[in-house]
């Protein structure tokens, strides 16, 4: 791996595990403002001190949510975008570029593609040609790979998830993000198929934290690399205590019961125990 590339993944995965929690804040191109992403600075400083290792969003990110004290986070810029109001909101189009990234103090950048949408070709295109220019310039480059279009039987359809994280490994990415198939079974699947660290996406915010929690567990159990998860981290009520418990499992292989607890008021932890 290039030399710049290697430096620069250091500061979005955990040296020990090689495994990282990113949290994506890109949605206000896509769809607005939406609850939890209307003071990005103050989202940023929560998942940060939650233990985070890095956060994903446009342009803005780094212009209005930048940290301006404590710790340091990660910094991924993403390239591509569309939003809810597009006649064909699945057709991403490029919005920056690694030059200007690198400028504004990225670590790494992003690129979202939808496999079997209409667009499919143009998306590829675009995820090449960024490919080249991260190859360039030492930029690590995340792949946000979903299958959505009219031959795709399911977004979290095994086969589908697994050739779209492969794509993504083709075309030189250092890592991809996938929708969780299911299973730890099937996911394993699309790990075995993909030489890069896999990632789940968090997808819409979840009924249960239960539910988040046994997704990211049975990720890791097939070999997963981390996860990355947006809404089910800043639209919680306890985002900061969410992102604790979700670095605990995919750091400290904490169980989903141990991530339970750690959202638990201390009164009812202490009334379980008598």
């Amino acid at each position: 791996m290039l030399l710049g590339k290697r430096i620069r993944l250091e500061r979005i995965l955990n040296r020990n595990t090689g495994r990282t929690v990113i949290v994506p804040m890109d949605h206000g191109v896509t769809v607005g403002p939406i609850r939890g992403l209307v003071d990005m600075r103050t989202m940023v400083n929560d998942v940060t001190e939650g233990g985070a290792n890095a956060v994903l969003g446009h342009m803005g990110l780094p212009l209005y949510g930048h940290r301006q004290s404590g710790k340091d986070v990660g910094l991924i810029l993403h390239l591509s975008g569309s939003t809810v109001w597009s006649p064909d909101p699945n057709a991403k189009v490029l919005v920056n570029s690694v030059p200007m990234a690198l400028r504004m103090g990225a670590d790494a950048v992003s690129i979202h593609v939808n496999i079997g949408a209409a667009s499919e070709a143009e998306m590829l295109h675009d995820l090449g040609q960024t490919s080249v220019a991260c190859m360039e310039w030492g930029v690590p480059l995340l792949a946000m790979m979903y299958t959505r279009g009219a031959k795709i039987k399911s977004e979290s359809d095994p086969e589908a998830v697994r050739h779209a994280a492969r794509i993504a490994a083709e075309l030189g990415a250092d890592l991809v993000k996938v929708t969780y198939t299911g299973s730890a079974a099937s996911f394993r699947k699309v790990v075995e198929g993909c030489p890069i660290p896999v990632l789940i996406a968090g997808g819409e915010k979840a009924e249960s934290d239960r539910d988040v929690f046994e997704n990211v567990r049975a990720a890791l159990a097939a070999g997963g690399a981390g996860v990355c998860i947006g809404r089910n981290v800043f639209q919680h009520d306890k985002p900061l205590a969410m992102m604790r418990a979700i670095c605990a499992m995919v750091h400290n292989d904490a169980s989903v019961n141990e991530a339970v607890r750690m959202l638990a008021p201390s009164r009812q932890r202490a009334g379980r125990r008598r």
